[in-house]
């Protein structure tokens, strides 16, 4: 069914043109359209980061990728076969570029609306100019690290860890909420020290939605990769810190490549950094600080810093009011991490219930820790990361009375599981300066 709608939208829709950007004090915005439907998303931001002195040649360019970016967005609710990029310009290796960005980071779109296709026929990139632009390295010093904020633990652990450098920091925060502000504002960061920006999706594609069109995932975290980039180059920043940990490069799907993090593994962080070597030739550098770390590491330095136990928040369905639904597979699995070092009314009073204790969540759990099941398509720790919580949580409570989840897994699985307290992901981009924060020295 799925690849039947995919086929009929393709063969009703055939062009998606990527017309323009337009820039002002303000922010910028952009202009698609699939034949009569016009999209003008756009970015506001919340200060004055262009000035005389600024390389709006090089500004113009990276707005331009950004665009890149938020095409695929809206591409999706038709794939229509073509793609006519009318401004900017792409050379061949930019166009086999995008494509492996949008085909892979529309992984779990593709699987999900039951869409057969591939990489060579899904798109065909066609630009207007293929003449790409050249810019000069900046002489201007640079200091400091972008640090990229999403609200969560993994962010969290970034903010402490980096707060040695706390005079020369900023916090990079899309729509800004109170979970983002306030894991900011908890670390030290006043407000003129938060880099917000504020994205507003066109109407015109929810309506398309309404209307039966496609929709699904596409890779976010490319989103924050272009636009950490532009506001670290308007900020002068030497570094763009991202929190995305070793577990991201697991997939949902057993025996596929699909990944709903794909845009935070280190597959896509290298092709990023390989993109902004090319075109851009300018610092700063981009990496995910917590790369070389497992999920469990993480989730045990996140509990040192309890200040922030009251504030932080990483549940999409609960976002907008900046709570915790405690019903889904990512509350689900931060309770499970939690378990293993936060005691049972610490874990109730911030997701509203022993989540462990609830016979109605079985499903999602099988999700997070049985090979046999697809994994969640959230962003949630491997199996073997929630294995370990799993039985600390159990050493934790062994003798007392088990949450049903804890007890039907420990008797099924009552050998301990790998120790992951070493765990060291050699294949990471931190820089050799920063090494030591992770490995203690």
């Amino acid at each position: 069914m799925g690849s039947e709608k995919f086929n009929q939208l393709r063969q009703e829709h055939g062009t998606f043109i990527y017309h323009s950007y337009n820039i002002d004090n303000d922010g910028f915005s952009f202009h698609f359209s699939i034949d009569e439907y016009h999209f003008y998303p756009s970015w506001k931001w919340n200060g004055s980061y262009i000035n005389e002195k600024t390389d709006m040649k090089l500004i113009e360019y990276i707005i331009f990728s950004i665009g890149m970016t938020e095409l695929v967005s809206y591409w999706k609710c038709a794939c229509c076969p073509v793609v006519k990029v009318q401004c900017g310009a792409l050379d061949d290796w930019q166009i086999a570029w995008w494509k492996k960005l949008y085909f892979n980071g529309l992984g779990e779109f593709f699987y999900r609306n039951g869409i057969e296709t591939d990489m060579n026929s899904f798109m065909n990139i066609i630009p207007s100019n293929t003449e790409i632009p050249h810019f000069n390295k900046p002489e201007k010093e640079t200091k400091g690290a972008l640090i990229a904020v999403g609200g969560g633990k993994d962010s969290v652990v970034t903010l402490e860890l980096l707060s040695g450098m706390k005079a020369d920091n900023l916090c990079f925060i899309i729509n800004p909420r109170g979970a983002t502000l306030s894991c900011a504002h908890t670390a030290g960061y006043s407000d003129k020290k938060i880099v917000g920006i504020g994205r507003t999706i066109d109407k015109a594609l929810l309506e398309r939605n309404t209307e039966g069109w496609l929709n699904g995932h596409t890779p976010f975290s490319a989103i924050v990769a272009f636009s950490s980039y532009l506001m670290a180059i308007l900020t002068g920043k030497k570094y763009i810190a991202l929190s995305n940990e070793s577990s991201a490069n697991e997939g949902n799907v057993g025996g596929t490549t699909v990944n709903h993090q794909y845009s935070k593994s280190t597959e896509f962080e290298s092709d990023f950094r390989q993109f902004c070597e090319r075109y851009f030739v300018t610092p700063p550098a981009y990496f995910s600080l917590l790369r070389p770390w497992s999920e469990w590491q993480i989730a045990k330095k996140f509990v040192t810093y309890e200040k922030y136990l009251d504030v932080f928040q990483s549940c999409n369905v609960g976002s907008k009011t900046d709570t915790w639904c405690g019903k889904c597979a990512k509350c689900l699995y931060v309770y499970i991490m939690l378990s293993a070092f936060l005691e049972d009314e610490k874990l109730i009073r911030i997701f509203g219930s022993d989540m462990l204790d609830n016979i109605e969540f079985t499903d999602l759990f099988n999700g997070l820790v049985y090979q046999d099941y697809d994994k969640p398509f959230e962003c949630v720790g491997t199996r073997a990361e929630i294995s370990l919580a799993l039985y600390r949580s159990y050493l934790k409570r062994k003798g007392g009375k088990l949450p049903l989840l804890l007890k039907a897994y420990i008797e099924k699985n009552p050998d301990e599981p790998e120790n992951l307290d070493n765990f060291f992901d050699e294949n990471n981009f931190v820089p050799e300066e920063l090494l030591h924060l992770l490995k203690g020295e």
